[in-house]
């Protein structure tokens, strides 16, 4: 009776200084057949107190929720849960205006895991896609600071990813699209993650992974690829440059042939290459091969190259392991 006392003793403690955030965190489920608190995502995000301060835990059931969805700026401490990529789905079919995105996150400490999230605007339409037709359609937009993804897909053919601001961790994600289907100025980690290439929809020409638009050599932004995947159909470009001091590594990666043996492109910066950041760090695979790459991409023994490929590059107080889940 003793040792029971002893063992409920520590399992209180344990929760009331290891834990407070489970403990204060809130919960309400999203079913469309009717059997949760409510029967879309974005009525469950607006039931969030504004300025919540505690983990507020939205869990979604497997279904096509074919709806916007918006976390707006007063509204963080979210963890948005899935029941799996492949069986919770949200689509919707919209373009170029700044309201484009399925998913727009502009709240600080956001969680989501174990869905996807897609734009169908650009999809091929009986197998084909009009590469003559193809324009901006993200299908997300995250804008917030200090958020992470679980295994959440992200579909579309351009923009698909519009990684805008903050620091975010991207861990077992998948990211498809042709044209510079992840762009932006976040400060962000793709770690195990996979990058579908759909060059298909561009064929003969090639497409670009990123577009990383960092402006200034004292901007902390920039995409750091770790032990991911780069795979698909047609051919892509790792990235090309969209503003003057872009920045992308990709570190112990496998890069198929689906990339262009030049690597890299300069795009509007021909003269300038120098302030570019572009690296490959032990990366392998059939399009590994930097023979034919860019001159001015940078070495991977160049100290500020070999400092990016760390969590350290994104995880300043260690944000990332205060998370109330991991994925």
């Amino acid at each position: 009776m003793a040792t029971h006392r002893i063992f409920i003793t520590f399992v209180t403690l344990f929760c009331c200084f290891c834990l407070p955030h489970l403990i204060e965190a809130e919960q309400v489920f999203v079913d469309q057949s009717g059997n949760g608190n409510f029967t879309t995502i974005q009525k469950a995000i607006d039931s969030v107190p504004a300025n919540n301060r505690n983990w507020f835990f939205i869990n979604v059931a497997a279904g096509l929720y074919k709806e916007k969805v918006k976390i707006p700026r007063d509204k963080p401490f979210i963890v948005l849960v899935g029941a799996g990529t492949s069986k919770t789905r949200v689509e919707w079919d919209d373009h170029v205006s700044i309201q484009t995105p399925t998913f727009a996150l502009s709240a600080n400490n956001t969680v989501v895991k174990s869905l996807t999230f897609v734009n169908t605007y650009n999809l091929p339409n009986n197998g084909k896609v009009n590469k003559n037709d193809i324009t901006p359609a993200p299908a997300a937009m995250i804008e917030g600071d200090k958020c992470a993804f679980y295994s959440v897909g992200f579909a579309g053919i351009q923009d698909t990813l519009w990684d805008k601001n903050g620091r975010h961790f991207f861990h077992r994600c998948t990211i498809q699209g042709a044209v510079d289907f992840i762009f932006g100025s976040g400060q962000s980690i793709y770690k195990n993650c996979d990058i579908q290439v759909l060059g298909e929809a561009l064929e003969p020409g090639a497409g670009y992974i990123t577009a990383q638009a960092r402006t200034s050599p004292d901007d902390a932004d920039g995409f750091v690829f770790m032990d991911s995947l780069v795979h698909g159909t047609g051919k892509a470009y790792l990235g090309r440059a969209y503003r003057n001091y872009s920045r992308v590594i990709f570190c112990d990666t496998n890069l198929t042939n689906v990339v262009v043996p030049k690597g890299w492109w300069e795009w509007k910066f021909v003269g300038n290459e120098s302030r570019l950041t572009y690296a490959e760090v032990r990366c392998f695979g059939s399009g590994s091969s930097t023979t034919e790459r860019v001159r001015w991409v940078k070495k991977p023994s160049d100290p500020i190259v070999q400092r990016l490929c760390s969590l350290d590059f994104i995880n300043n107080g260690g944000w990332v392991q205060n998370l109330p889940i991991r994925g």
